[in-house]
Parts: C-alpha cells; structure tokens; sequence
C-alpha cells in the first residue's frame, strides 16, 4: 500500500498491516447473557406491527422506481425511507440496506441495487437524519451513539438495530413475492456501511430472514480495543466518555459487533479498510476475522477518507458486491 497523505494528529493505519490485520481477535468472554439479551430484543421487534405506508415516487433510475415509504418500529415510532421497486416484474430478491452516521437524505448512491429485478428498503434508523428524526434522539453522531448508553436496556444502538429488523418486516408486507421466497428458503440479503455495517452485524445473527449479508468498514468492533485507539468518528465519542464512565465497557459488551459476528454463520462480505480516520481498521478486521461462517474479505486501500482511484475501488466493490449476492442468495 503507498502511504496516504494526511493532516490527522494520529496514524490511521494504527501500525497494522494487512497481515496483522488479519490476526486480529474479537475480544472474547461474552456476556453470558448475550444470545438471550439480543434475541429478546428480535422477538419484541418482529411483534412490531409496522404498518407500512408507500408515499411518492421520487424517481426511476437504474431498473427501480424510488418511492418514500414509513413504518413503525420498537417504542412506537414512526420511521421514513426509501423503497426501490423493480420497473417491470417481481421482485427476485429483496434488500435491507443500512446507512452510515449522518444518515441519508435520499436513496443515493445504495441505487443500483446489487442483483436485477431486486427490491430494496433504505430505512432511516432512529435520530438519523432526514427520515428518522425522532423527539428526544439526537441526530449528532458525537451525541446519538452515546444516547441511553448508561445500560443495555437503554442503548440507542439496540434500538437502531430494532429499526433494521421492522424494515425488513416492512419490505416483506410491501413486496409480498419476497414474502414467499422467504418462506420457500430464500432470504433477503443486508448491506450497510460504517455505522450500518455495524448495525448489521449486531443484526444478522437472529434473524432467520437474512440469507447473506455484505458490511462495509464496519464500526463497534472489537470494543476493548476500539477504546484505546485515537479516530474522529463516533468511536472518539465513547473513548472520551468512557475516560469518567469507566463502566460503560460493561453495557458496550453487549453491542460488540466482533462479538455477534462469532454468531453469524451465514455467508457475509466484509470490505474492510487499510487506512481509516474514523473507524479504526482493528475494528474492522475483528468483525471479518470472528465470523463464525468463515467469511468472505475484500480489502480497501482507505475508508471515510478521499484517496487517488477511490472512483475506481468503489466500482470494483459494487461489482463485488454484485458477485457475491448473485453467487449466495439462491
């Protein structure tokens, strides 16, 4: 890898290599309750009548019409969206797509879809910005990821990973072919990216509607090392409040994607960068290294971050995306 220029007060390569990257571990010792903690929260959220609603179309492009939708999700809120259709035809395949901190302000660049004659729900997870705005969640990152977090019960991020699993309800009652083909053994597939690729990995383990899933620089992995390492995301966030909080670490136990990862035996794409300011590559690579299912790795030259032939790296991780759905989702 030539090395990147920057202006960061720290290194985000942290000193890694990939090699060293591949050897690094979750951090272990589960809470002892942690299947029964999480599956609790994914049997209160499929009792969620969502109750979707299809607003306008926005626009048609790539082989899908775009259109607003809303659900409802845990602790009756209301969530917006986008649902991506198929122009002709039924749908073969259905996708729940996550975003990254920040939220989304439209469909954007999750269209194209990773497989044709497919269709998609891009929810906006609680606080995030502009569909999920909610009273009393903050939609700042720096603030969101450390809203409720004084317990598990609490924990913003539990209920974000809620909202995945009410829109994946939501796209079922929507598009009912999918409904079917879930029933029949095919399921829907999961992509998120940073903030999203997190959410997912939390998400994927209990839900039996998920067939495969694809997770970008994912965040909340590993959180013992995560907590030592400088960044600018939301991680910095967290680190400065665990500095007067020193209990925290016991409740992010419950939220470490590198922990729910060694529950996931479905086929997963991890792309994981080299150089990340925001979501440290240690973190990143002890998701993919702790999948129970092996696994699939695509390496990034750099994440959260503009670098020479980014255009072309993005390109040939959609194709790889492509690839991969199109090989695991039957």
């Amino acid at each position: 890898m030539t090395a990147l220029t920057h202006d960061f007060p720290f290194d985000p390569t942290y000193g890694y290599t990939l090699d060293t990257l591949l050897a690094v571990p979750g951090p272990g010792g589960a809470p002892d309750d942690f299947d029964a903690f999480w599956r609790g929260r994914y049997e209160a959220a499929r009792a969620v009548e969502t109750r979707p609603e299809l607003g306008p179309l926005v626009e048609e492009r790539d082989g899908v019409r775009i259109f607003e939708v809303s659900y409802a999700s845990v602790g009756g809120v209301r969530l917006g969206g986008w649902l991506a259709l198929p122009v002709e035809g039924r749908a073969e395949h259905g996708f729940v797509i996550g975003h990254g901190y920040g939220g989304r302000d439209q469909a954007g660049p999750d269209v194209p879809l990773p497989l044709p004659r497919s269709a998609a729900i891009l929810p906006c997870v609680r606080g995030m910005v502009e569909r999920g705005l909610v009273d009393g969640v903050p939609s700042v990152s720096a603030e969101h990821v450390l809203h409720g977090i004084e317990s598990r019960e609490t924990y913003v991020i539990g209920e974000c990973v809620a909202d995945l699993w009410c829109a994946a309800s939501a796209l079922l009652e929507l598009v009912p072919e999918l409904g079917e083909s879930v029933a029949s053994g095919e399921g829907l597939g999961y992509l998120g990216e940073s903030f999203g690729g997190g959410l997912g990995a939390l998400a994927l383990p209990w839900d039996e509607r998920f067939a495969a899933g694809e997770l970008t620089v994912p965040t909340f992995g590993n959180h013992p090392l995560r907590l030592t390492l400088d960044c600018i995301g939301s991680g910095a966030a967290v680190r400065a409040y665990r500095e007067t909080h020193p209990e925290v670490v016991d409740v992010l136990r419950y939220f470490d994607a590198a922990t729910a990862a060694t529950r996931i035996t479905k086929p997963v794409l991890v792309a994981a960068a080299l150089f990340d300011p925001s979501v440290p590559p240690p973190g990143q690579f002890a998701v993919h290294n702790s999948l129970a299912g092996g696994g699939e790795l695509t390496v990034l030259e750099a994440g959260h971050f503009d670098f020479p032939g980014k255009d072309a790296a993005l390109a040939e991780l959609a194709a790889a995306k492509g690839e991969f759905f199109g090989r695991v989702l039957k």
